[in-house]
This record gives structure tokens, C-alpha cells and sequence, in this order.
């Protein structure tokens, strides 16, 4: 009876530290980013909102993997989330150069 009742108090906590931990990004952050690099806060389907949103979330990862190197799953996540952003900043080259060089020249991100 004690070791169930010891298993569910590490569950409750692990679930508290999983919903701490995926805070990192508020809707008032979102917002803030779509209407900085969108059209308006409204706009959230803009290829510059959305390489902005992947940018910040790779910044997050790329911390928490310096603090946890053998955290492959996230490293698997951070693999995924770079590789959308680059698809992205792909179309916004073939689609308008100017608007790349811009979101580019915002984030400040190599190349």
C-alpha cells in the first residue's frame, strides 16, 4: 500500500514539473512574436510568424540540451523543428526574396 501510494505522490509531481516545464511559451508570448514579424497578432499562418515561433521554441530546446545532453528525444525534437523552419525559409526565398532577407536580417540568423 505505501509503495502505490509513494508511485502515485512521484506521478503528481512529475506531472507538475511537465506542466512547469511546458510554460515556457505563454499566449501572450505568441501573440507578442505573430504581431512583431506578422501582419498583425491575428496573423499566425504568415511564413515570418511562424519561422519567428520555431526560432523562439529552438532557442528553448537549445538550452534545455545544454543542460541535458542525454535528452534524445528532445534532440529529435530540436532535429524536426529546425528542419520545418529551413522547408519555411526555403518557400519565403523561391516565393520573395525581400521578405527572406528581412525575417533573416530580424532573427539575426546565419545565411
Amino acid at each position: 500500500m505505501k509503495i502505490n501510494t509513494y508511485f502515485c505522490q512521484i506521478n503528481s509531481s512529475n506531472k507538475t514539473n511537465l506542466i512547469l516545464s511546458t510554460m515556457y511559451l505563454s499566449a501572450e508570448k505568441k501573440q507578442e512574436l505573430f504581431e512583431q514579424y506578422g501582419k498583425s497578432n491575428k496573423d499566425t499562418g504568415a511564413a515570418e510568424s511562424q519561422i519567428a515561433l520555431f526560432s523562439y521554441r529552438i532557442a528553448h530546446l537549445t538550452e534545455h540540451l545544454k543542460r541535458n545532453r542525454k535528452d534524445y528525444s528532445t534532440q529529435r525534437a530540436l532535429q524536426l523543428l529546425v528542419g520545418k523552419r529551413r522547408s519555411l525559409l526555403d518557400y519565403l526565398k523561391a516565393k520573395d526574396i525581400e521578405r527572406y532577407r528581412a525575417i533573416i536580417k530580424a532573427l539575426n540568423m546565419r545565411k
